[in-house]
């Protein structure tokens, strides 16, 4: 097969022990709602060597699965098709240790490697230094106790316990607490596996209190 200038070759090794990949390939890009220009860009290959990827017209490289792995928000074990192990559906408490970022403390409410990522948070008190974030997906949130503010774009909202916002992150915004002592919300968002620090939380390096 032809080679394609600056996209890695497949190992021949590889290519007798992959699985046909390629429907997987395609359902993938499909379900993140990626054009396939788009998923090639971000995989730094040629759309038409995804494509051929995808029809089964040339076998990928193990390099070349981990990054649409990546791109996907999936594992290379999902990409060759491999059962996942099953996952524990219940989150206990006391397995949740508590992580402070930039005065912003969460513990994790949900599943490691699910497409929501979802946390329960202590918000500090907000100030006119806070960082505005922006970044790709949704965010949802529910304040358990305490005021939350709210600035989305160029409105602002003071959310009560029981008050709940969901909205596109890609929306510039801040969050922060209304009242001194801080608030404590619920934090839902649909960008699989990100670093918590990456989203709306503090601006510190996450650690273990």
């Amino acid at each position: 097969m032809d080679h394609v200038p600056g996209e890695t070759s497949p190992d021949p090794a590889t290519a007798d022990v992959l699985p046909d990949v390629a429907p997987q390939l395609r359902a993938l890009r499909r379900r993140r709602g990626l054009t396939l220009e788009a998923a090639a860009q971000r995989a730094g290959l040629s759309p038409a060597h995804l494509s051929r990827l995808e029809t089964g017209n040339r076998q990928p490289s193990l390099p070349m699965l981990l990054a649409l792995a990546r791109i996907y928000g999936t594992t290379v074990s999902e990409l060759l098709g491999e059962a996942p192990p099953e996952r524990d559906p219940v989150v206990r408490a006391d397995r949740s240790d508590p992580v402070e970022a930039g005065g912003w403390i969460y513990r994790q409410a949900g599943g490691a490697g699910r497409a929501l990522q979802c946390l329960r948070v202590h918000v500090p008190y907000a100030t006119r230094a806070d960082i505005v974030r922006v970044h790709p997906g949704e965010e949802w949130i529910h304040v358990l106790e305490g005021r939350v503010r709210l600035a989305l774009g160029e409105a602002v909202h003071v959310l009560d316990p029981g008050d709940s916002a969901h909205f596109d992150s890609l929306t510039p915004h801040r969050i922060g607490a209304a009242t001194q002592g801080g608030a404590e919300l619920l934090f839902v968002h649909t960008l699989m596996q990100s670093p918590a620090a990456d989203l709306c939380l503090g601006d510190g390096t996450p650690h273990l209190r």
